[in-house]
């Protein structure tokens, strides 16, 4: 969303949420805490040997620990509980949904406190345009930390209910007095924080998020066992935040069902095919040849640049500058969309169609690739048939092939217009913004795009496109080396970057391997040889380039826009020939060698003849209408017609 300022906020990295109806036990809600916080955070003991030993190099090192800290001690409170000073005489005493924690004594912490104090004050600022921010930041802080009573090393997910805390030897945290109306930060103002460095105006909100984790006066609070308290004293009740909370809570405390849960099967060591999968010569193969008469590619309105990342960071990031995400990755922003993946997709599909100049009537097939789409029924192709006005298809189907959607989708345009001897649409669309959440690594590479091709039977039989070719499968880790939704990562698509790697180095090789052992199309020793231009899916330039070294592709013969549009997957291919074309770097027929490789470990390219005339330059980026979307009517009467009554 974007603030009153006009940046861009993620939410989730602020607001410490967690939908627990997809975490199955206490033991996978724990190893979550864990990875988030408790990895990230130092104890007070931590920071006060760091401080001791001069450990910290500007007050910025100091306030992130701090804050991390606080995190820390709030590491269950944050996802699971709201916080309520409630009066001592009337918290009821036998519900099972309200709960008080069970707290020791801080011991030692005097002078943890006044080491962070005067640690602060002797530190330089990172920045001498920073130090009112740092100072704001600081003042919120250590307002919490300094009134900090108890140890947090060990907090159990699941606090007592007020029963139990009666009936144990606990103390819990008790207020002399509360005021109600103890001053808070909104969600408007956390959202609408403004900091000229990034790293500040994220820490800036994570102290924000911690000072309303102590709605009241936390000079006045203290620790007391039960017959401590008194009638009048406001004790702080622990209340489950939402019903999923409540529910995951019960789950726990049910007694075990009766029976065993049957353990995962380990995968058996993957077996190569009996004999490699020869790539397609297209002109030998099929008799009806394609020709490529459209592209059309658009991508998201709304730039997220680096800097948008790191004022966004979450505090379960490690701590990474706008730079680094550049060198990481190559991606200096990508884009984002408000509207929806159907949206975005038939906007392309209209363009490409306008430019092939092709009626609705003449189309034979619709095929629709993405690994986002959140539609099941219909499918988005049959959607966009609908949508397109198209009576109908001898074919509209979706494809998951992540980021080899282009060369799948090309494969299957081949074979289907062998049968339909019309034109074909293929549509590949991605929007990645609202399926990465808090993922940081997802959030740095994916961005959202749609592009749109025609195929259609070439008039003279002589086609565009000369080889294609598809893999999937490898061993388990990389099947599985981008997930979603993934319950680990609060149902968000989730990368894990080294077994990434190895099959993108695995595919890249295979696929020169073979190139570099067809003949040339046009007379040349290679197929290899005969290349233009390489236009790799853009999954990150930084890697690629790497393995296309190692493969001994030369960096000139690749071309990259990922820097400006970020990872779009099954958009990637088209959307960068695309750029290609309006940037003039496809400024005649060229034959292009396009790979792509991803999720699920699948694989595959695509050796084809790309004419710049059939790229449509006008990228339209307006919104379409609402009122091209109309709601369809459910009412009774409807479905009684429907079935004929």
């Amino acid at each position: 969303m974007l603030n009153r300022h006009g940046a861009l906020v993620l939410p989730s990295s602020s607001f410490a949420e967690l939908d627990f109806s997809v975490v199955a036990s206490l033991a996978q809600f724990e190893a979550i805490i864990r990875r988030d916080v408790e990895s990230k955070a130092p104890s007070g003991t931590d920071i006060l040997a760091r401080v001791e030993s001069s450990g910290y190099r500007t007050r910025l090192e100091l306030l992130r620990d701090v804050a991390l800290n606080l995190y820390w001690v709030n590491r269950f409170a944050l996802p699971m509980y709201e916080k309520r000073p409630m009066r001592w005489r009337d918290v009821p005493r036998h519900r099972d949904d309200l709960f008080l924690p069970v707290l020791t004594p801080w011991q030692g912490g005097d002078r943890k406190i006044a080491a962070v104090a005067s640690a602060y004050q002797a530190l330089a600022t990172s920045d001498p345009a920073a130090a009112e921010a740092e100072d704001r930041i600081f003042e919120l802080l250590f307002e919490v930390f300094r009134h900090k009573r108890h140890h947090a090393t060990e907090l159990p997910a699941i606090k007592p209910t007020v029963a139990e805390f009666l009936a144990g030897a606990g103390a819990t945290i008790v207020l002399d007095r509360h005021e109600p109306d103890f001053p808070m930060f909104s969600d408007e103002q956390i959202i609408d924080c403004r900091e000229d460095i990034a790293e500040l105006e994220a820490l800036h909100r994570w102290a924000m998020v911690l000072h309303n984790q102590y709605p009241w006066d936390r000079s006045r609070q203290r620790l007391a066992l039960p017959h401590e308290i008194g009638d009048d004293e406001f004790v702080v009740v622990f209340a489950p935040r939402n019903r999923e909370v409540r529910n995951f809570i019960s789950r726990v405390k049910a007694p075990p069902q009766s029976g065993t849960a049957s353990a995962a099967s380990r995968p058996p060591e993957p077996q190569q095919p009996i004999r490699p999968y020869p790539p397609v010569l297209v002109g030998r193969h099929f008799s009806v040849q394609p020709r490529i008469e459209a592209l059309a590619a658009l991508r998201g309105e709304q730039a997220c640049t680096n800097e948008d990342i790191i004022r966004n960071a979450a505090s379960s990031w490690s701590p990474m500058s706008a730079k680094e995400i550049r060198d990481k990755t190559g991606i200096e922003e990508r884009r984002y969309t408000a509207r929806g993946l159907e949206e975005i997709s038939l906007q392309a599909a209209r363009a490409a169609l306008r430019h092939a100049g092709r009626e609705a009537a003449e189309i034979g097939a619709v095929l629709f690739c993405s690994c986002t789409s959140t539609r099941l029924i219909p499918s988005v192709a049959t959607w966009l048939s609908g949508e397109l006005g198209i009576y109908q298809t001898h074919n509209s189907s979706d494809i998951v092939a992540a980021c080899a959607g282009m060369p799948y989708g090309l494969s299957e345009a081949v074979r289907l217009l062998q049968e339909v001897e019309r034109p074909v649409l293929l549509v590949c669309a991605e929007k990645f913004s609202d399926k990465i959440g808090n993922v940081r690594t997802s959030r740095m590479l994916f961005g959202d795009a749609a592009a749109a091709i025609v195929i259609g039977p070439a008039p003279d039989g002589e086609g565009d496109i000369g080889v294609l070719q598809t893999y999937a499968s490898g061993p388990a880790k990389e099947v599985n080396s981008i997930v979603w939704p993934n319950p680990d990562f609060d149902n968000n698509i989730t990368v894990y970057g080294p077994p990434v790697r190895d099959l993108a180095q695995r595919y890249l090789m295979q696929m020169l391997d073979e190139l570099r052992t067809l003949p040339g199309l046009n007379g040349a020793a290679t197929l290899l040889d005969e290349i233009d231009l390489v236009v790799p899916h853009q999954a990150n330039k930084t890697m690629v380039t790497e393995l296309a070294l190692e493969a001994g592709l030369s960096p000139d013969r690749l071309y990259f826009n990922i820097e400006r549009v970020g990872n779009t997957s099954a958009a990637s291919i088209p959307l960068a020939i695309h750029d290609a074309v309006v940037e003039g770097v496809i400024d005649r027929p060229m034959r292009l060698f396009a790979p792509g490789f991803g999720a699920g470990a699948v694989g595959g390219y695509a050796v084809l003849r790309l004419d710049p005339a059939i790229v449509t330059t006008a990228e339209a980026t307006s919104p379409i209408s609402p009122a091209a979307f109309p709601v369809p009517s459910s009412s009774s009467e409807d479905v009684q017609v429907g079935f004929g009554r």
